[in-house]
């Protein structure tokens, strides 16, 4: 299994935790959800610290889903300080893949046959 590297930016993973996270230092587990999660690979800043994207590790396929939008990012996290206020900053310990539910496609509306 061949492994790809593919690198999103941190605000697109993160969303409204983007400025809470603090920079993540080591790998990262990324699974895939399911009812046991499954290990696909590991996520990481190798970029260098002033790059702003997290880089994934994760076999061809799982790479070309996550950069088609096939899946969404669920992130799993500790408090990173023990202080009681409401924006706390937060340390990254998982990434989980999630599969974009589909759409019931709209139904368009109908002309009546008569006329």
């Amino acid at each position: 299994m061949a492994i790809n590297v593919l690198s999103l930016s941190r605000r697109h993973v993160l969303g409204d935790l983007y400025d809470r996270c603090e920079a993540v230092t080591a790998a990262i587990p990324v699974y895939l959800a399911g009812d046991e999660p499954t290990l696909l690979g590991h996520a990481d800043q190798s970029l260098g610290l002033y790059a702003d994207a997290f880089s994934f590790h994760l076999d061809t396929e799982s790479c070309k889903k996550l950069s088609a939008g096939q899946f969404t990012c669920v992130v799993a996290y500790d408090h990173a300080d023990k202080k009681s206020n409401a924006k706390r900053r937060i340390r990254l310990t998982s990434i989980t893949l999630k599969g974009r539910e589909g759409y019931a496609k709209p139904i368009g509306k109908q002309r009546s046959s008569e006329g």
